[in-house]
């Protein structure tokens, strides 16, 4: 075999390993983190690169943790709250997580609406959102868990779009390593402010209870759900972190576009998604406007029935419904009811009042609540051989596993201060 057919061969291989961690990944960078992303970018140019850094092994530690979980228990993150821990943990959990879950969907449903009006501005962004809402909707219902990881999967390469941008315009690669290996702290609030805001939606609540359910999901399929040996953990480590480092890939690359154009540019102030793509085109050209764009709405499309899922799992397994992407809906009313709800309740948002901006906060102060505590119940979790038998965290996946703990707790007090 020549060496192009073996590069070939490893490739096919790898992409193929991927699935659920690459997924997880990219929908961490939503329309909503992408506005938090080119904030960053706009007030304090290249400052924050370092973050990336820093957040890409906590993400990967946690969701390793959530996706063992889901992979020996054979039973979704709700599912194993429900069976070895108090009710009143549980209900706690569901009662943050909906409305958190639904706003962070209303932001993101306005975001894509927003941005595709910009595409095509003869049609309203109202219109948008709602063919948007009703796409996903209909896909997620009627096309079987295999089609949705499938697409969602491919999906993923939009992102890419966002690798490019940055070399649209002249960068200095000395600022550039700077930024990236030495950290920058700025004792004022706005700046601490974008810090939590950062850490807020790249270590996400929702993005916990989804990994470890869709990866129930994968074992169904590979029907090796009763044996979790060395390999299978392996491979869903490999899937875990590229997802993660995708994910923080993205999230450099927006810091540094909007961090080298709008900064330099003179604009500093960043609240939505589509001012960061209309700030970019007259600074940084159509070329870098479009991409930046499609970007959003290809990250929206990836982020809703992640967002949605994770819900609806978390629903079903509290209250013992039949659940999963690969039922039909008369199989699985009211796991796809909740995915109905959830999306029709964020759509709606657009039209009582809520604006995108205070929809974000509101999601953040709710996530920065519900993440510490949940952090702390993945660990308890992945240390008890009763749970998790031989498959429990080793002292590496722990260090970083209690480092994300004392962070985003960090984070969460400084959130409510900051308010």
């Amino acid at each position: 075999m020549s060496n192009q057919k073996k590069k070939s061969s490893r490739l096919a291989r790898f992409w193929k390993l991927l699935g659920p961690g690459l997924v997880t990944g990219a929908s961490d960078d939503d329309p909503s983190g992408i506005a938090t992303y080119s904030q960053a970018g706009a007030a304090y140019g290249l400052s924050t690169l370092w973050t990336s850094i820093l957040a890409f092994p906590l993400m990967a530690a946690i969701q390793q943790m959530c996706a063992r979980i889901g992979m020996v228990t054979s039973s979704g993150l709700t599912g194993t709250l429900k069976k070895h821990y108090p009710r009143p943990v549980l209900y706690l959990m569901l009662i943050f997580s909906f409305p958190a879950i639904v706003l962070n969907i209303g932001a993101d449903i306005a975001g894509m609406g927003a941005v595709g009006n910009l595409l095509f501005p003869a049609i309203d962004a109202g219109f948008f959102s709602v063919f948007f809402t009703l796409l996903l909707l209909g896909l997620i219902i009627y096309l079987p868990y295999l089609k949705i990881a499938s697409i969602l999967k491919y999906l993923c390469i939009v992102m890419l779009v966002y690798f490019i941008v940055p070399f649209l315009y002249h960068q200095d690669i000395k600022e550039i390593l700077t930024n990236t290996f030495i950290p920058t702290i700025k004792f004022d609030k706005d700046f601490f402010a974008i810090l939590v805001g950062i850490l807020g939606t790249t270590i996400s609540p929702y993005l916990f209870f989804w990994q470890a359910s869709v990866e129930v999901e994968e074992m169904r399929h590979k029907k090796s759900h009763l044996v979790v040996n060395k390999k299978l953990i392996h491979e869903m480590k490999q899937d875990v972190d590229f997802g993660m480092l995708f994910s923080g890939l993205v999230m450099y690359f927006i810091i540094l576009t909007t961090g080298t154009v709008l900064f330099k540019g003179g604009v500093h102030q960043i609240d939505t998604v589509e001012q960061a793509a209309m700030a970019l085109k007259p600074l940084a050209g159509n070329m870098a406007y479009l991409l930046f764009a499609i970007g959003v709405i290809g990250t929206g499309l990836i982020a809703i029935p992640v967002l949605s899922g994770s819900l609806s799992y978390i629903f079903a397994e509290t209250f013992g419904w039949e659940e999963g992407l690969d039922k039909k809906f008369h199989e699985a009313k009211g796991f796809y009811i909740i995915i109905a709800i959830s999306l029709l309740l964020g759509l709606s948002l657009n039209y009582v009042g809520i604006s995108p901006i205070k929809a974000l906060i509101y999601t953040a102060i709710l996530y920065g609540v519900t993440a510490p505590v949940l952090i702390a119940i993945i660990l308890h979790i992945s240390n008890n051989k009763k749970i998790m038998g031989k498959n429990t965290n080793d002292r590496l996946t722990n260090i970083f596993g209690v480092l994300a703990l004392i962070i985003m707790t960090i984070a969460s007090v400084a959130l409510f201060w900051l308010q």
